[in-house]
C-alpha cells in the first residue's frame, strides 16, 4: 500500500509554455481562461487595444505639432473634398479630390517629386513617422527638387494624384495612416506613384506597409524608398512594372513580425 505523504507535490503554478511565442509576435496567442470566459486581463487588454484603434481613426491630425517640427522649412497645407470625420468614413471618393478653395494654394513648379503627409485611417501613425521620415529622404535625395511637405487633412491615397498634378511635380510619396488593428494603431503606409494624375489606378503605384515602432523602421523605410524612386526615375514608371529588387537591409529593429494590412485607402 503506497503511503501518500510519499507522493510528489503537484506545482502551485502551470507553466505557460505560450510565453516564449508571445514574444516573438504582436499578436494574442495562448489566451488563459477562467471557465468558460477569458481572464479578466487579457479581457481588458483587449478593450484598451480596441479604445486606441477607434482614437486612431477619429482624433484629428495635430497640424499645428507637425509645422512646428517643420520650420523654417516651407509646407503646405490642403484638405479634402471631404468636409468632416464622418463625411469622411462614409465616402472615400471625397477624400480622394482636393477642395476647391484649396487649391489656389498650390503653385504650379518644376518639382522632381512631392511628399505628402495624409492623416487617413491613423493620425497617431502621420503625427508619430511622417515627419522623421520626410527628413531622411530629403538626406537621401540631395539632387532632387523636392516640393515643401504637403499637410493634407481628410485624406486617401488617391488624393496625392490631385495635389501632384496641382503642383506639377513629377512623382509623389504619400505617407498616411493605415487602418489600425488590435495590435498596431499607428502604422504608416507610403505610397510611391510616378507620372500621377487624378484617376490614377493603384496598380501604378508602390507601397511599403508597416512602418512603425515594432515594424519596419524609420531608416529602412527612407533606403527602400530611395531605391525605389530612384528606378521609377530611370524607368519612367512605377507600379506593377517596378519590381522591389533593393539590396537586402534589416527592415526591424526586433524580431516581433506584423502582418500586412488590407488597406481601404
Amino acid at each position: 500500500m503506497t503511503d501518500d505523504r510519499d507522493a510528489p507535490s503537484a506545482p502551485l503554478h502551470t507553466a505557460d509554455l505560450w510565453q516564449d511565442l508571445r514574444r516573438l509576435t504582436r499578436a494574442r496567442i495562448g489566451l488563459g481562461r477562467t471557465g468558460n470566459a477569458l481572464k479578466t486581463g487579457d479581457v481588458l487588454d483587449f478593450q484598451a487595444s480596441h479604445a486606441q484603434a477607434r482614437d486612431a481613426v477619429h482624433t484629428p491630425l495635430d497640424v499645428s505639432a507637425l509645422t512646428a517640427t517643420l520650420r523654417p522649412e516651407p509646407y503646405l497645407i490642403v484638405h479634402s473634398r471631404a468636409s468632416d470625420r464622418s463625411t469622411y468614413l462614409r465616402r472615400p471618393d471625397l477624400g480622394r479630390r482636393l477642395a476647391p478653395e484649396t487649391l489656389g494654394t498650390l503653385t504650379k513648379g518644376d518639382w522632381d517629386v512631392v511628399f505628402v503627409a495624409g492623416d487617413g485611417l491613423s493620425s497617431f501613425a502621420t503625427q508619430q513617422n511622417a515627419i522623421p521620415l520626410f527628413q531622411a529622404m530629403k538626406s537621401r535625395l540631395p539632387d532632387w527638387k523636392i516640393a515643401p511637405l504637403v499637410i493634407a487633412t481628410q485624406a486617401r491615397v488617391a488624393l496625392g494624384d490631385d495635389i501632384a498634378a496641382s503642383l506639377g511635380a513629377k512623382m509623389v510619396v504619400m505617407m498616411i495612416g493605415e487602418r489600425p488593428g488590435l495590435s498596431v494603431a499607428d502604422s504608416l503606409g507610403v505610397y510611391l506613384t510616378y507620372a500621377p494624375f487624378v484617376g490614377c489606378p493603384d496598380s501604378a503605384r508602390n507601397c511599403l506597409s508597416n512602418i512603425h515602432a515594432h515594424g519596419m523602421t524609420i531608416p529602412a523605410a527612407a533606403t527602400k524608398l530611395a531605391w525605389l524612386m530612384r528606378e521609377a526615375r530611370h524607368l519612367k514608371f512605377t507600379g506593377v512594372g517596378l519590381k522591389d529588387a533593393a539590396p537586402d537591409a534589416p527592415l526591424i529593429e526586433n524580431t516581433t513580425p506584423t502582418l500586412e494590412k488590407d488597406n481601404d485607402q
